[in-house]
């Protein structure tokens, strides 16, 4: 018998059918027996099935119609008539609800209600869903009379009327929060006009809905705003009447607008909508039909009671999923927002489908800024839900698991550590005496690492500072930079604490002071010494879109080729000590205009080791405050191309071509053991040629040192 189709038939016509779903054995005797048996709607079926899954871009009505067609109900099994569009949803969510359950919360969160009739050719009951007034059933009259006892005559009638009558709220007003639109206002009030008595204001805080609707509208648009304030607002004028009356009349069904014929009270005049009927007969007594209702009104219509969401107030687990599988990038929408497959959903879908965009929980976030490490397909994650809304879901935090181990473990349990998929890593050691911090990208090997230095096998390398690239490399300062081997303990004092640099070099410019004045009264070529002084108060002093590099034990540049310095204006060297300049080749100093050398106190020394010294270009002067010798182990030569001129104490030697001459103011003394005389003749002077002149260079006063 269970799960059989049957028909319970009525002798004034009426045909109740359904499903048997309960059968109960009560007696046997010898001329029968008796049974009680449970004949439910087909409906009633669903509460057999309990389930947790989703359904995404889908509206009320399309997700109710999937329930059913998935327990075999067919087209014209039910229908819905409906006066509104109701947009898709991006989810819906059913957990831990029976089916039955399941729809008729979906459907009470819009208003819609439905109705049973019977199809008496299929010998089926069939569902009729609604949302207006227009889908009542009408034109359903019975004369309002008390019976006579138990005999009412065979004539159906209502009688025995009951109201009652309450003070309900006058305004409903809704807000919510939409993060897609977060600046947009989502307040919605209304309050219908009706002949209720009213009082106060229903404030509902996340209804939820997108978009806030108008509320001046008698339409607003289906599941913002407005709309849910009319529907909490229809729901409570639904609570200030309510009838009940009894009947004896077999047709009665909820949907129907009875019109009571007769004396009746003003509650009746506009009829009233059947909202649940009950029968109870027997052999033995007549039908008992309980009806109870509410006043019919053009108004408003009449909306199921809300039934409220279920609540999950923990977390569920879920795993990041992208269109690719073991995809090694994050699969992101332009939101920044991450899709995942939920643990308990059992059915298949195309990757990177399986639920909704969801937004991840950040410990920091703001207008194109925050803390964001993206997750990539397979990572497992936690979902939470917005005040335990099993719509409003989000990603609260990530987890590992056994196919995705941590990377901190009891191993290295005193690192702390941040790393992408590509490597990119953040490590901060805490062992204690081998303190350190890494920060690294595996293009280029580029690193910078503080503290305890140690390799890939945790082996001590160093300690203090590296930056280190297989790439290149730049230092940029657009204000300064000061590069200093200065020390500065437990890092205390002014980062730009330049005072050991400065007084060093103000310590040298003073003693080139000193030189510049001991050169000026040698007159010999002056140092721009006054640059040096400008730069070091105007740059360097206060650092100055300038470089700044000091080692108080010294300093050391060496190159595996080529070293070069160049100023656009000049280069200044100071020492207080030596200056030594030694190169394996070639030693060039070009000037453009002058170029001079000053010893002080000590001598000037000008020699080669094997090749000859030469000076040459212009005019050449030789003097000497006190003795000038010239010697040469070999040689001697004086030669001029035009003339020589010995003058010593006024007397001289003048030689030239084809003349001699020499003359003495006094005595001429010549000593000799003897004097030859010989034939003319003359030696071929093999004068150096001499460049001509050097033309004036734009950057003429530059020094190259190679």
């Amino acid at each position: 018998m269970l799960m059989k189709y049957a028909s319970f038939r009525m002798r004034s016509g009426k045909n109740v059918h359904g499903i048997v779903t309960r059968l109960e054995w009560l007696s046997t005797t010898a001329d029968q027996s008796h049974y009680r048996l449970t004949l439910s709607s087909r409906l009633a079926l669903l509460d057999h099935t309990r389930q947790c899954r989703v359904f995404q871009n889908q509206s009320v009505p399309e997700v109710v119609e999937q329930v059913l067609r998935g327990h075999g109900l067919e087209g014209p099994d039910f229908e819905f008539r409906l006066e509104r569009t109701y947009p898709a949803r991006e989810l819906i969510t059913q957990w831990r609800e029976t089916d039955l359950e399941f729809i008729r919360r979906i459907l009470s969160e819009v208003g819609i209600y439905w109705r049973t009739e019977m199809d008496n050719s299929r010998e089926l009951d069939v569902y009729i869903f609604a949302d207006s007034q227009l889908h009542y059933q009408f034109d359903v009259g019975l004369p309002y009379r008390e019976p006579s006892g138990l005999f009412d005559g065979a004539a159906e009638s209502v009688w025995d009327v009951r109201t009652w009558h309450r003070v309900v709220t006058g305004t409903v007003a809704t807000r919510d929060y939409n993060y897609r639109s977060a600046s947009t206002p989502m307040d919605a009030t209304v309050s219908m006009r009706s002949d209720a008595v009213t009082r106060g204001e229903h404030y509902r805080y996340a209804a939820p809905y997108r978009e806030a609707g108008d509320d001046a509208s008698p339409e607003p648009e289906t599941e913002s705003g407005a709309f849910y304030a009319r529907l909490h607002h229809e729901r409570e004028l639904n609570k200030s009447a309510r009838v009940h009356l009894f009947s004896n009349a077999t047709g009665l069904s909820p949907g129907q607008v009875l019109e009571p014929q007769g004396n009746i009270i003003a509650a009746l005049k506009e009829g009233l909508l059947l909202t649940l009927v009950s029968f109870r007969g027997a052999r033995d007594s007549r039908l008992h039909v309980s009806v109870r209702g509410m006043p019919y009104s053009e108004r408003y219509c009449f909306h199921p009671a809300e039934i409220p969401r279920p609540e999950i107030h923990g977390t569920l687990p879920a795993r990041v999923e992208s269109q690719e599988k073991n995809d090694i990038y994050a699969h992101l929408d332009e939101q920044g927002r991450y899709r995942v497959k939920l643990g308990f959903v059992r059915e298949g879908t195309e990757s990177g489908y399986g639920y909704l965009w969801l937004r991840m929980a950040k410990p920091y976030a703001g207008d194109t800024l925050g803390w964001h490490t993206p997750l990539t397909d397979g990572t497992e994650v936690v979902v939470a839900y917005s005040n335990g809304d099993i719509d409003l879901p989000y990603i609260a935090y990530a987890l590992h698991d056994s196919e995705h181990s941590d990377h901190v473990t009891r191993d290295n349990h005193t690192r702390n550590v941040l790393r992408t998929p590509a490597n990119n890593k953040l490590r901060m050691e805490d062992q204690r005496g081998q303190e350190h911090i890494k920060l690294a990208t595996e293009y280029g090997k580029t690193q910078l690492s503080s503290g305890h230095l140690v390799d890939a096998q945790g082996q001590r390398r160093g300690q203090g500072t590296e930056l280190r690239t297989d790439e290149h490399g730049v230092i940029r300062a657009g204000k300064g930079l000061f590069v200093s081997a200065d020390a500065q303990p437990k890092a205390q004092g002014d980062v730009l604490d330049m005072d050991a640099a400065l007084k060093e070099i103000d310590r040298l410019n003073q003693q080139l002071q000193q030189l510049e004045m001991a050169a000026e009264q040698a007159q010999a070529l002056k140092a721009d010494v006054d640059s040096q002084i400008a730069m070091f108060a105007q740059r360097l002093k206060p650092l100055n879109e300038a470089l700044l590099m000091s080692a108080p034990e010294g300093m050391a540049l060496t190159s595996g080729e080529h070293l070069q310095m160049a100023a656009s204006k000049n280069v200044a060297i100071n020492g207080g000590g030596d200056i030594s300049t030694g190169v394996m080749g070639n030693m060039t100093a070009l000037a453009g205009e002058k170029l001079g050398l000053f010893a002080r106190t000590g001598q000037l020394s000008l020699k080669s080791g094997e090749g000859p010294v030469e000076v040459q270009n212009a005019s050449m002067q030789l003097f000497a405050k006190k003795k000038l010798t010239m010697s040469s182990a070999s040689d001697i030569s004086f030669a001029g191309k035009k003339r020589i001129t010995l003058i010593g104490g006024g007397s001289y030697l003048r030689l030239e071509a084809g003349k001699i001459e020499y003359g003495t103011p006094a005595m001429y003394l010549r000593r000799t053991k003897r004097t030859m005389a010989a034939g003319q003749n003359s030696i071929d002077v093999d004068i150096p040629s001499v460049p001509g002149e050097v033309s004036n260079l734009s950057s003429a006063k530059k020094i190259l040192f190679s």
